[in-house]
C-alpha cells in the first residue's frame, strides 16, 4: 500500500506500524493500545485490511 500513495513511501520504506479501528474505538489512545500489546510491525507483504490504521515510516 505504501508505494500506491507516494513512491517516497514504497523507495525508503522500513516498516508499518497497524492497528484496527476497533482497538481504537476500544482503547482510545495509540499509547493505551500499544500498551495492550494491540499495535503490530508490518513488513513490506502485509495486506492491509478493512479498519487498519497504519503509520508507515520510512527514510528517504
Amino acid at each position: 500500500a505504501a508505494g500506491v500513495i507516494h513512491t517516497d513511501f514504497e523507495r525508503g520504506y522500513i516498516r508499518a506500524e497497524v492497528y484496527s479501528v476497533n482497538d481504537l474505538d476500544q482503547h482510545k489512545t495509540e499509547a493505551a493500545i500499544r500498551a495492550a500489546g494491540k499495535l503490530r510491525t508490518e513488513g513490506k507483504d502485509y495486506v492491509m485490511q478493512d479498519s487498519d490504521v497504519v503509520h508507515f515510516l520510512f527514510n528517504v
